[in-house]
């Protein structure tokens, strides 16, 4: 089955569902947030199913939040239309919220395994960071770039998967972070070259399979309820609602303004061409793109 903005296959134990809009580098929009609850419910309901991967099309697992049009697509966060009331209510509501989206990964009791690949920055680390086990391309770039300007914490994942250290260093500077470096650093499980990167997660997954789906479900539970414990749903209240305000501080709303007037790529260059990091990284720094290694 597959649907505009996400495809769903099952092969025998394992769902896999792909963000399908690889020319916006699968960036999120509403309609794909919704396909994609719908696909995580649908594989979730499956007796069949015990693995669900979650994965991207083209060159990147997900680029974050697609902000190009001015949010017209966003009608709720536009800044013109800024309710702090509303917009509060808007991304706590469970009903509303992506925060239950990208939750979806986690509180659904069947394992997931995010596969990464090119850009996974900003909301769409966010996401990944939801699946219980995490596995990258080795050359694959994590990061919050948000962390500079417009934005917050999300699902506070980064929080949890790292050390005290590290997680206050990336949440103050929005440096990225590759895939074999977010191994070494805790962020993620595994991380294998580009062109490993596709079976080395099948067999994975098809290793999971195997077990009865009642004890991964145990064990996934008794590990998600530990870090509940731990006051992650508190967390995951007050990043969006800190996330809100981020985005219309004077900075905020400056950055959306220089998108409209200059394009995304102008206020992207004021925010990170500092920093050299994302867009503004020379070319051997970029991540490797899969439609590249398909042509060789």
């Amino acid at each position: 089955m597959s649907d505009e903005f996400v495809l769903y296959v099952r092969n025998g134990h394992i769902a896999t569902i792909t963000l399908n809009r690889p020319e916006k580098f699968n960036t999120l929009r509403t309609e794909l947030l919704d396909s994609l609850r719908g696909r995580l419910e649908q594989a979730n309901r499956d007796a069949k199913v015990r693995i669900i991967v979650l994965e991207g099309n083209g060159d990147a697992f997900c680029a974050g939040f697609d902000f190009s049009a001015g949010l017209d697509h966003f009608k709720a966060i536009k800044e013109e239309n800024y309710d702090p009331g509303m917009d509060m209510h808007w991304v706590t509501n469970h009903y509303s919220s992506y925060i239950t989206t990208f939750m979806g990964l986690w509180r659904g009791l069947k394992p997931t395994i995010a596969k990464v690949h090119g850009y996974c920055v900003g909301g769409g680390s966010e996401l990944a960071l939801c699946a219980d086990l995490v596995v990258a391309s080795d050359c694959a770039r994590f990061g919050t770039p948000y962390s500079r300007v417009w934005g917050c914490h999300l699902t506070g994942m980064w929080i949890y998967r790292l050390g005290l250290a590290k997680a206050k260093y990336y949440a103050l500077s929005g440096e990225w972070i590759s895939g074999k470096e977010a191994v070494a650093a805790g962020l993620i499980n595994f991380s294998w070259p580009l062109e490993e990167l596709d079976k080395r997660t099948r067999a994975l997954a098809e290793k999971l399979a195997q077990i009865p789906l009642t004890q991964l479900a145990a064990m996934k539970l008794i590990v998600n309820q530990a870090y509940d414990n731990m006051g992650l749903q508190g967390t995951q209240t007050l990043g969006p609602i800190l996330d809100g305000i981020m985005r219309n501080t004077p900075e905020g709303r400056e950055f959306v303004r220089v998108a409209r007037k200059e394009g995304v790529q102008g206020a992207i260059q004021r925010r990170d061409g500092p920093f050299g990091d994302y867009s503004q990284a020379p070319a051997s720094a970029q991540p490797r793109r899969r439609s590249k290694l398909k042509r060789s």
